[in-house]
């Protein structure tokens, strides 16, 4: 006799796992001057994170919000393996701290017309909290990519993450983020794209997909196991 408590397992992925289609990605204050301060992540780790994160929106056509904070005065450009992965993008420069106080932002979220948003950038206490609660505030689910954002100090960091959780906003990783928008390595259309962003972005997850392949040729897939 079935036990009427029990849930029924069904294979669909649950509601709060993301895709391409489903949320808009921010990717704030990525800049020199914002960096040289950040010491919550090893500058080379954040860069490359970042970077992994770019190319993976771009590569699952995720609409992506470029911004900067007085650029040409004093923060410097966003970091070009960002720029890289978004060729000829609008970047919206700010005096804001707070993304979210800026109409462009607003306007362009808008449009964009998705009721998820991600989030990354400089600094996690200041320039993703103030978005981060904004959008919360407002009726928006919010997730925040933590090791493609920084901070002046870890504590700084990571009461900044706790802020945010308490509010509502959902953790991630880089590299999960990728990863979540794969979710099936049977996808074949973004399957070599995936596993060429992580090979190059995806440090030492992206060592073990050259060797395998280097090793077992080619032909080597993740999508073979279990079958």
């Amino acid at each position: 006799m079935t036990n009427q408590n029990v849930p029924t397992a069904r294979p669909v992925p649950a509601k709060t796992l993301i895709n391409g289609a489903d949320h808009t990605l921010i990717m704030i204050d990525h800049q020199s001057q914002m960096t040289f301060a950040t010491k919550s992540i090893d500058t080379t780790l954040l860069r490359n994170n970042a970077a992994l994160v770019a190319h993976a929106a771009a590569e699952f056509k995720v609409p992506t919000i470029l911004t900067t904070v007085a650029e040409k005065s004093f923060s410097g450009p966003m970091f070009q393996e960002i720029k890289d992965a978004f060729p000829g993008a609008e970047i919206i420069d700010r005096t804001s701290m707070n993304t979210w106080e800026d109409p462009r932002i607003a306007e362009r979220v808008n449009k964009i017309g998705k009721g998820r948003i991600v989030l990354a950038g400089l600094w996690t206490s200041v320039c993703i909290v103030g978005p981060a609660l904004s959008a919360l505030d407002q009726g928006f689910e919010v997730y925040v990519i933590t090791d493609a954002s920084g901070d002046i100090t870890e504590e700084a960091h990571n009461q900044a993450v706790a802020r945010m959780i308490q509010a509502g906003a959902r953790p991630m990783t880089a590299l999960q983020y990728l990863l979540e928008l794969q979710r099936d390595w049977a996808r074949t259309e973004t399957y070599d794209q995936t596993t060429k962003t992580a090979q190059k972005y995806g440090g030492a997850y992206g060592i073990g997909i050259t060797y395998a392949k280097a090793m077992l040729g080619e032909h080597a897939s993740e999508a073979g196991a279990g079958h």
